[in-house]
């Protein structure tokens, strides 16, 4: 009985251990994070503020050596904040345990999250800690997300390699910038010839290494300008206002549902992109292929020097 008491009131990683198997799984925490909040049924709760604590702990479906040092193959520790953001803004809540569950419940909208435990506290009650504690699963049949569902809806902006040269770039970007719609800039190749590989693959990989040589030939033009290759940092840069410069070679080869390996030419991989992100139109600067437009994509093909068109 004690074990079981000192259990309940231990911190949420100690329960976590406790309730694992044989191997444990891997598990990510963040602990003390204290947010400013208007929670509570009772009326002289409303219209203030108090302080709540948030201490959260998910177990994952991969182990840290099968990751592979690779941002998308983990589970972000800004997941957990961002669900702990989305759950504060959404709408006012009365209780804790609405709170902790609409917290868990989004962080298990990831496809590596297996499970979570989620403790709140009110820190400004009494000279003590009011909270409840939650353990929830992942629900099954989920399906791997390529962006968080509330993922900003971005402007793809092709630019061929006449464009990537244009004298006005700065100004093009604070164009960009000023309508207020997260960007990625997606780049065409060089306009010399790339190296010729005898077999199919490494072909594909010349030519998505081509795409990315002109990328850093546009991030070296303007600071603004970020060289940027996987899911989780283009998402990051999206939601914190960061112009991205696609690096093609990672989200293509390692997408579950990525383009046909044949598909290498820039324009058609950033109609993939701008597919996959579910972006809210696309610009193309400059020539760009005959090729039929995705379905319900709004696509505007412009000169390689024009100025963007107003946000719709």
């Amino acid at each position: 009985m004690n074990d079981e008491i000192t259990l309940a009131f231990g911190h949420p990683s100690e329960r976590a251990k406790a309730l694992a198997g044989d191997p444990p799984p891997d598990r990510i925490s963040m602990t003390d994070h204290r947010r400013e909040v208007e929670i509570g049924a009772f009326q002289a709760e409303r219209g203030v503020t108090q302080t709540v604590q948030f201490d959260v702990v998910v177990e994952v479906a991969t182990r840290a050596e099968q990751a592979v040092d690779d941002v998308d193959r983990i589970l972000s520790y800004d997941t957990i904040v961002e669900a702990i953001d989305a759950a504060l803004t959404a709408e006012r809540v009365n209780l804790l345990e609405t709170l902790a569950a609409r917290i868990a419940d989004r962080i298990l909208t990831h496809p590596l999250a297996t499970r979570c435990i989620v403790r709140i506290g009110k820190l400004d009650r009494g000279p003590y800690v009011l909270g409840v504690e939650i353990l929830r699963n992942a629900p099954a049949g989920r399906k791997r997300v390529f962006l968080p569902q509330d993922a900003p809806h971005p402007r793809i902006v092709f630019l061929a390699a006449t464009a990537i040269a244009r004298p006005d770039l700065p100004v093009m970007l604070d164009q960009l910038e000023a309508a207020g719609a997260p960007v990625i800039l997606c780049v065409g190749r060089p306009e010399t010839d790339a190296p010729r590989a005898m077999h199919l693959m490494p072909q594909r990989r010349i030519d998505l290494l081509a795409i990315e040589q002109a990328a850093w030939v546009l991030a070296s033009r303007d600071a603004r300008c970020v060289v940027v290759d996987s899911r989780t940092e283009l998402d990051w840069a999206m939601r914190h206002g960061q112009i991205s410069v696609w690096a093609p070679s990672k989200l293509v080869l390692d997408a579950h549902d990525g383009p046909a390996a044949s598909v290498t030419e820039p324009f058609a991989l950033a109609m993939w992109l701008a597919q996959a992100f579910e972006a809210r139109e696309v610009l193309a600067f400059g020539a760009v292929p005959d090729m039929a437009m995705p379905a319900g994509l709004r696509v505007t093909l412009l000169g390689p020097t024009d100025a963007p068109p107003p946000l719709v």
